[in-house]
């Protein structure tokens, strides 16, 4: 896992100097504290690169990376899980070590860009550039684990992996916000690929590939999405679960792949420990990590301690009470280089922290919610399948008589919506309009980007059908805001994390399997709890899940009160275009308890901070 910087200009782009530059590279140390690469052809491109060294730890691993015959030079960030499979495929075999990046480069110059992308398993951002042919190409991997974000402005590429190092390019400092992005961002907590908060900046699409010639031709092509439609085969409960076990263990098997030492993380949940339970049968001497709290509603330590005795791992807890928690607030903070709301990124940056000490790359859970339709939302949008299509005056009478008779145990308020694609993105929005355009008037004549297109699916009966569509809404909303809160914790810690369950035969096997097997009331994620049942008969299942979070709405009344103060009325909100006296209000009305607004105070402090 590393950090990159790259700069490509067109004849009349205006480069920076070599000085520059490596301050610009130099934002991302923390990404790949371990060595610093740099090359130019001292015309118009220059490619840095920080690197923390996981496979190969020689220098025949250090990037920029030159292809066997110099056509090609790259910098990559991520993992390639396959790629020794992929050299025995390879013509070429003087390889100098044991590098994917070094396997990549090869790959490139027998088999062409796009080829190579669409065989890679793993997790990656590559910047590519073709000597030959003078073309720069933007890879981002097929789930969107890796981060790419990139300025074009018709003159100058500037490709990074963290967002600050765009906007403190001279090329790109200077750009004003975009307020349709800006809407987007205080809607859904964070900023959804492709777009960037500042005009001219950008994200690379999960599964896409970014290409600019010398002429200024910016292409893109979508090498690999996840399909919207319900493809699944598999049925029967008894041959889904041994595929999902099966597959899980692969894959895990896959990423224990290192040179450096490795652990896992264990929340207490379901998906952390399927992942711990696969690293033990792949026989790999496992110790995992666990961040325990003083709030018994967010605290899965003890859970954790019986998973990790019942699988007979290591297993390092580390208890914070709230007062211990908040020293490290600045510091967590310090690691959004670009505007995230989730408050988790605390315990995931602490938990990080913790693992950090021992192992320099960690396995986590992450994407099981998605793929297996974890989250409840799933229920709450299908439960109401049935009535979607009718007329908005049944629909609301169904809601009224049910709400009468069984408090919506029925038909919620979901039914109310436009649609159901409309009730799934109202669910992440934590941002009430009442107080979004009490902050930001001019807003509401704004409308989101034409291209943000997450929700956008037609209604439909079909349960299946909608649970499928869901699930793309979800891979590419929340699971993006997950991917990027874990990896800005992490490496703020210079820890690799890696995710067993986007990988890419991981996906295939959930798209396979019947979405009603892990769906219905109380029964999310079913068939990964009936896995881990089988697994740890000793621990019970947990009837009341708890989130990994912190208490912030307490500590927004307390301890956080002067640090959200002093950021939202700094003056900062008011160069965006937002109005200060509301957001007084907002922190008043929060502090006297009249409402619980940590989402939004939370939205705004990412923003601003």
């Amino acid at each position: 896992m590393c950090g990159f910087l790259a700069e490509f200009n067109s004849s009349s782009g205006q480069p920076t100097n070599q000085s520059q530059f490596k301050q610009i590279l130099d934002k991302s140390k923390h990404r790949g504290p371990d060595s610093q690469g740099y090359w130019s052809n001292d015309i118009n491109v220059k490619l840095g690169f920080n690197r923390l060294a996981i496979v190969e730890l020689s220098k025949a691993g250090e990037q920029p990376m030159h292809s066997p015959q110099q056509r090609f030079v790259l910098v990559f960030n991520g993992e390639i899980y396959n790629h020794l499979e992929l050299r025995k495929k390879l013509v070429f075999s003087a390889f100098r070590g044991t590098s994917d990046s070094e396997t990549i480069s090869a790959c490139l110059e027998e088999w062409g860009v796009r080829k190579t992308v669409e065989l890679l398993n793993g997790m990656f951002a590559i910047c590519i550039y073709d000597k030959l042919k003078e073309e720069v190409f933007l890879v981002r991997d097929f789930a969107g684990i890796k981060p790419l974000f990139y300025g074009w402005h018709g003159k100058t590429l500037v490709a990074a992996s963290q967002y600050d190092q765009i906007t403190t390019h001279p090329t790109f400092s200077k750009k004003p916000v975009n307020p349709q992005v800006l809407k987007l961002y205080l809607e859904q907590h964070f900023m959804p690929a492709p777009f960037g908060l500042y005009h001219d900046t950008f994200q690379v699409l999960p599964g896409e590939i970014v290409k600019l010639d010398t002429q200024g031709n910016l292409d893109k092509i979508r090498y690999w999405e996840l399909p919207k439609e319900d493809q699944s085969v598999i049925t029967d409960r008894k041959e889904a679960e041994a595929l999902v076990e099966e597959s899980l263990d692969k894959s895990v098997g896959r990423q224990l792949m290192s040179d450096v030492p490795l652990g896992g993380f264990i929340s207490g949940g379901v998906d952390s420990t399927l992942v711990c339970s696969s690293i033990k049968r792949n026989n790999f001497d496992l110790k995992a990590y666990t961040i325990g709290s003083d709030s018994e509603k967010h605290d899965e330590s003890e859970r954790a301690k019986q998973f990790a005795e019942a699988l007979h791992i290591k297993h390092a807890i580390w208890h914070l009470d709230a007062k211990e928690s908040l020293k490290y607030w600045e510091e967590a903070m310090t690691n959004l280089q670009e505007p995230m709301a989730d408050f988790s990124i605390l315990p995931t940056f602490l938990v990080s922290k913790l693992a950090k000490k021992e192992v320099t790359v960690a396995l986590s859970g992450d994407g099981g919610d998605e793929l297996f339709f974890g989250y409840e939302r799933f229920w709450s949008v299908g439960k109401n399948s049935s009535y979607q299509q009718l007329p908005y005056a049944f629909r609301k009478l169904l809601y009224g008589v049910d709400k009468l008779y069984s408090g919506n145990k029925n038909i919620n308020e979901i039914v109310l919506a436009t649609s159901q694609a409309k009730a799934q993105q109202g669910l992440h929005a934590r941002f009430k309009k009442k107080w979004l355009y009490q902050i930001a008037p001019d807003l509401k004549e704004v409308s989101l980007p034409k291209a943000y297109s997450t929700y956008a699916y037609g209604n439909t009966t079909d349960i299946r059908e909608l649970l499928a569509r869901m699930r793309h809404a979800e891979f590419y909303g929340m699971m993006q805001k997950t991917l990027r809160k874990v990896d800005l914790a992490s490496m703020g810690n210079s820890l690799e994390v890696r995710v067993p369950f986007l990988d890419k035969k991981m996906i295939e096997t959930a798209l396979k399997i019947d979405p009603l097997l892990s769906y219905g009331g109380g029964r999310q994620k079913q068939l990964l709890k009936d896995i881990l049942n089988k697994r740890v008969p000793q621990v019970p299942e947990e009837k009341v899940k708890k989130g990994f979070s912190v208490p912030l709405t307490g500590w927004l009344r307390s301890a956080l009160k002067p640090k959200f103060e002093e950021v939202l009325l700094s003056g900062r909100a008011k160069e965006i275009g937002f109005d200060d006296k509301s957001i007084e209000r907002m922190l008043q009305a929060h502090a006297n308890r009249e409402t619980d607004l940590k989402w939004p105070l939370f939205t705004l402090y990412a923003l601003l901070k």
